[in-house]
């Protein structure tokens, strides 16, 4: 039975750790940019050729 407790603690500190993390994760921020994600694929091509071309003009 005291184990039972024990495992009930822990996962009541595990869930509130986590729902710290989250509350300072929005407060600070990183939820903020909710359309770079969505469209980021559709220039990762872009970002590719560039760094290869540089490269080959620098070699």
């Amino acid at each position: 039975m005291s184990v039972l407790v024990i495992l009930i603690i822990v996962s009541v500190l595990v869930a509130g750790g986590f729902l710290i993390a989250f509350l300072w994760s929005v407060n600070s921020g990183q939820m903020e940019d909710d359309y770079t994600p969505s469209v980021r694929m559709l220039f990762d091509d872009e970002l590719t050729n560039t760094k290869k071309s540089k490269s080959k003009i620098q070699s």
